[in-house]
């Protein structure tokens, strides 16, 4: 028979060993059917010893669970304190650590980086070092094995036959010199091209004068027609041994054009030098003979005393014009550097009238017998004479057969048709600057049996440079009312 307390017993059992099997879904349906009925009463306690067993051995397994698990907490604390000694765990060495807000602030000190830096800087210098041993290890001295002084001359040829030393250019920054006293010409940049204007040549017009003071007005009247831009014109004047008033009239001349801002040249220069010349100025005491050697010699000291000292580092043409010039091209300085040549010369003629049958003709008569072409007449001439002779050229008493340019062309032809010369005259000449830096003056003593303007084309040509002439451009000098006969 089943009692109240019988079924309570039984009750409260089954709730225990199922509670401490495991609160699983099963557990929570027999609790929630307290009512359900209870076997008979010995079915009920062969029940009880079979739970009782099961108990007992769930009990057994639970126990034997907490042992593994306190075996295994004992084995990880063993382990951790044969490092860090007994009394210390995970969790007390993990509560030693600092929060990481005061590390990011130690990281961030000024203390910290700069001990960070110095360890570095350290570091590196020291691996520095251990490289630059490393490379000094690795050198080695290769050479003979004597001194140079003992070894022969067959074994210093035979040591320095395999060497090929290497060169290594060091290029240094320019530098700086702020010294006012030092001077510095760059010759490499003067040029004397075609395009003269184009490049802003300068080109320096040499005079020398005697005497010359009824020529002046008209001088300056074509100087100041020539087209070359006058910026890039030097005037520059030798007034020598002169009897008139030449130098008063030069000094007029060129204030009259200098204070014309239209037609002043860039700079103007007078030179004065005395060289003891008595000879006067008439065209016959000028022209004859007899004064050709010592007039030709005087005159070509003057032209190397203006020449010496009016050309400049910066001029790239030289042009000798003579005083008493009456008409010329306009632009004779852009014709002539047109052609390139180192020294050139044009065809100098005169006009002369004379009247036939009521009417003025011009003559129109040439002037200038100093250029020519060598002839063999005049090779075995100057082979003659004594070297200290000056050959006058255009004389009866010099037969030198020679061919003149002034006999030849005409100014209505081809005014760009040229001719080589041997010898030059001295009215107009047009140079290359380096010609005359090269050390090409006018000699005033006998060069090859010449003298002044034909010894300068002489030397010209002995050194290499061209002497060239145009026979149909011709230059108009004044008429000096000499006599047939002379050429």
């Amino acid at each position: 028979m089943w009692n109240n307390g019988d079924y309570a017993q039984s009750w409260k059992l089954e709730v225990v060993v199922i509670q401490a099997s495991r609160p699983d879904a099963l557990t929570i349906a027999k609790l929630a059917s307290p009512q359900s009925r209870s076997p008979p009463l010995h079915s009920q306690r062969e029940s009880n010893n079979t739970d009782s067993v099961r108990a007992r051995s769930l009990s057994v397994r639970i126990s034997q669970a907490r042992g593994e698990v306190e075996e295994k907490e004992h084995a990880g604390a063993s382990r951790f304190n044969m490092l860090v000694g007994k009394g210390y765990s995970w969790k007390a060495a993990k509560a030693r650590l600092p929060p990481p807000r005061q590390m990011i602030h130690t990281v961030r000190s000024p203390k910290f980086l700069l001990s960070l830096g110095l360890i570095t800087v350290i570091v590196l210098l020291w691996r520095s070092m251990e490289s630059a041993a490393g490379e000094m290890q690795r050198f080695y001295c290769w050479g003979p094995s004597k001194p140079p002084m003992r070894m022969t001359p067959n074994e210093n040829e035979e040591w320095h036959a395999h060497l090929n030393t290497p060169v290594i250019f060091n290029h240094h920054k320019p530098i700086e010199v702020n010294a006012t006293d030092i001077q510095h010409v760059n010759l490499n940049e003067i040029k004397s091209t075609i395009d003269a204007a184009r490049n802003k040549e300068r080109v320096l017009i040499l005079t020398p004068l005697r005497d010359a003071s009824y020529y002046l007005a008209k001088h300056f009247d074509l100087l100041t027609q020539l087209t070359y831009p006058h910026e890039l014109i030097d005037l520059a004047f030798l007034v020598g041994d002169t009897t008139d008033d030449t130098m008063a009239a030069l000094a007029k001349e060129l204030e009259r054009v200098q204070n014309n801002p239209d037609v002043a040249f860039r700079s103007t220069m007078i030179v004065e030098k005395d060289f003891g010349i008595t000879l006067s100025q008439s065209v016959e005491d000028r022209h004859k003979f007899e004064a050709q050697g010592p007039r030709r010699k005087a005159m070509g000291k003057a032209r190397n005393y203006l020449l010496a000292t009016a050309m400049k580092p910066e001029h790239s043409w030289v042009y000798w014009r003579d005083v008493d010039i009456v008409d010329s091209p306009s632009k004779i300085i852009e014709d002539f550097v047109a052609h390139d040549r180192d020294v050139l010369v044009p065809n100098i003629w005169f006009h002369r009238y004379k009247e036939e049958n009521g009417k003025m003709i011009d003559i129109e008569g040439r002037f200038d017998y100093n250029s020519w072409q060598e002839s063999p007449e005049g090779l075995k001439l100057a082979s003659s004479l004594d070297k200290d002779v000056v050959l006058a050229e255009g004389y009866k008493q010099y037969p030198t057969d020679r061919r003149y340019m002034a006999k030849l062309g005409n100014w209505r032809g081809d005014k760009d048709e040229e001719m080589v010369l041997d010898g030059i005259g001295g009215v107009n000449i047009i140079v290359k600057a380096d010609v005359h830096r090269s050390g090409i003056n006018f000699p005033c003593y006998a060069f090859e049996n010449q003298a002044e303007t034909e010894g300068f084309a002489k030397m010209a040509k002995r050194a290499g440079y061209g002497v060239y002439g145009l026979p149909n451009y011709v230059v108009w000098h004044i008429d000096t009312d000499e006599k047939p006969g002379n050429a």
